[in-house]
């Protein structure tokens, strides 16, 4: 039986590969996209998630608002350098179709689908991490039905928003720092020491361009993303940071962790939104499964199969 799915995301060029990524795998049943600021503003992020739905024909998915900005403070920095002004790499006015958009704000929507699953539902959070902290915070009395949350965000080293920090958690550390505490439910963080690592190289995308008529629309997307990766890095590839992420929750255990304590650094010096762990054999607190490792070939061939097929 599927396992029912919420994507919290923010499109976003790999978010974009994420949720085609899960709406065409039959693991999961995808029951509502939750949508946030982030890459973007969310008067960009929330259009392009309902033209995904539309892209993958599942009109039917709910689509929902949620928050515009961080739970205490601006948002620092949005990621229009690598997603384009549009957050699809400048793609998103040729997406024409949109799936309708459910009025009721996000949390509401992601409560809905908790109260009436038979099955413990998974959060792929792939985005800032601001409407599942609401959901934990508001909802407690919904907690047992959720399975699992798994996050894409964080480094264990060199951020890639500032030296310390990754980008979606250092977009709202304060809904991190909510989510990756909490003892109730199970968290598996998929962080750019990993992802990183499973950055999609130039044939692969190229492939994936020839694959399928879908397959070939995402390659467009990433066109710019794979620009801007090929000249802050130096090789001709593309991080599929969301989608690396998304595959653990569709398939739980592709991806191998590692449990350690988090924190994030939520004060305002050069370390805010670090995500550090505690490595201490007797460390407190609750335990984040951190995927470190993965065969990263196989990875990104399961990534291709179900984007093709």
């Amino acid at each position: 039986m599927p396992t029912p799915l919420i994507i919290d995301t923010d499109p976003g060029v790999d978010d974009a590969v994420a949720v085609v990524l899960a709406l065409r795998s039959p693991e999961v049943d995808v029951r509502a996209v939750t949508v946030a600021f982030g890459n973007v503003a969310l008067g960009f992020t929330l259009p392009n998630a309902r033209k995904l739905l539309a892209l993958a024909g599942r009109t039917d998915v709910p689509v929902a608002a949620g928050a515009a900005r961080p739970l205490v403070y601006p948002q620092a920095e949005e990621a229009a350098d690598w997603h384009g002004a549009d957050g699809l790499g400048g793609r998103a006015a040729s997406l024409l179709a949109e799936a309708p958009l459910d009025p009721r704000p996000a949390v509401d929507v992601m409560t809905e689908v908790l109260r009436h699953a038979a099955e413990p539902v998974t959060i792929a959070s792939i985005g800032p991490l601001t409407n599942t902290a609401l959901l934990l915070a508001t909802h407690p009395e919904l907690i047992g039905r959720i399975g699992r949350i798994v996050v894409m965000g964080g480094s264990l080293g060199a951020g890639n928003t500032t030296g310390a920090a990754e980008f979606n958690i250092y977009a709202d550390p304060e809904a991190a720092h909510r989510v990756l505490t909490q003892p109730d439910v199970p968290v598996t963080l998929v962080p750019l020491d990993l992802t990183m690592r499973c950055a999609a190289p130039g044939p692969w995308i190229d492939a994936l361009s020839a694959g399928s008529a879908i397959g070939a629309v995402l390659a467009d997307i990433l066109l710019a993303y794979r620009a801007a990766f090929r000249e802050r890095f130096g090789r001709d590839a593309a991080a599929l940071h969301d989608a690396v992420a998304l595959l653990e929750a569709i398939v739980p255990g592709t991806l191998r962790t590692t449990p350690l304590p988090i924190r994030v650094a939520c004060d305002h010096g050069p370390g805010r939104g670090a995500t550090v762990p505690d490595g201490r054999p007797d460390a407190p607190g609750p335990m984040v499964h951190v995927a470190l490792d993965a065969d990263v070939d196989a990875v990104l061939e399961e990534i291709a199969r179900r984007l093709r097929d």
